[in-house]
């Protein structure tokens, strides 16, 4: 089954997909083992920064060895990428979505841009992913500007602010009558980035008014360190074994970002 499918899957039945960010491979069988473990599809984020370091052709090459070895669904999205030959890149390599981050520019701009995007990309059987807002800087979308974006750019998928923050800030507050709003004025895959560190009620209830994606990265970055740091500090300098120990820590918050949204058994 195609991404697409899972999305309209997960909009019909009122759950979410979760797309978990990586940069290292231990993080990579985590998010995977997590998902062969609770059967569930998963999106896995790279940023430009992420699949940078990584590179193009070895993350796709990495991510179809690990599909096969664990027998899961997974999808490769280009995360807030704002370089459009870039995300042409990643689309022609096999990148399964991409995300046109065009949050800092004007509307009119920012649609200029998405333009000249979705049609080669679309060529490619990839999904396309538009931001209209950046939650960074506390601004939130505007329903009838999330129906013009959809409606002159033809994107698959959109990014909408509605109080979250990313880097898992606390106090978070979703704005859950905007959602409602824009979910009554659009049909395009509503995606909710800087998951982590909303309260898990306000996850279930954007949900269930509509959010079809949710984006976490930093409580899997956290996890990561996390546990680095205790194995440095019990005085282990291993890499295997304190590797193994992070994918483990990895798997588990991956596992319960899984049941919290839904996506639980079903491939």
């Amino acid at each position: 089954m195609e991404l697409r499918n899972y999305l309209e899957k997960a909009k019909k039945q009122s759950w979410a997909i979760g797309q978990f960010n990586f940069s290292t491979i231990e993080q990579l069988r985590g998010i995977l083992a997590a998902a062969q473990k609770t059967r569930s599809p998963v999106i896995l984020g790279t940023s430009e920064g992420e699949s940078k370091f990584l590179g193009l052709k070895e993350t796709i090459a990495l991510v179809e060895i690990s599909r096969i070895k664990y027998g899961v669904a997974a999808f490769l999205n280009l995360d807030h990428a704002k370089d459009i030959k870039y995300i042409k890149e990643a689309a022609n390599y096999g990148y399964s979505a991409v995300h046109f981050d065009g949050s800092s520019l004007s509307f009119e701009k920012n649609i200029e841009y998405v333009k000249k995007v979705v049609t080669p990309v679309r060529k490619k059987g990839v999904l396309i992913e538009g931001e209209i807002n950046d939650i960074q800087r506390g601004s939130f979308t505007n329903a009838e500007q999330a129906r013009e974006f959809i409606e002159r750019t033809r994107v698959d998928s959109l990014a909408i602010a509605i109080g979250s923050i990313h880097a898992c800030y606390e106090n978070i507050k979703l704005d859950f009558e905007r959602l409602k709003e824009i979910k009554n004025k659009t049909n395009a895959f509503l995606v909710l980035h800087g998951g982590s560190g909303v309260p898990a009620e306000q996850i279930k209830k954007a949900i269930k008014l509509g959010i079809n994606k949710v984006n976490i990265n930093t409580e899997l970055r956290k996890a990561w360190a996390q546990r680095i740091k205790k194995e440095l500090l019990g005085g282990e300098i291993k890499p295997y074994k304190i590797l193994a120990k992070v994918q483990e820590a990895v798997q588990k918050k991956v596992e319960e970002k899984i049941k919290l949204f839904g996506s639980f058994g079903k491939i």
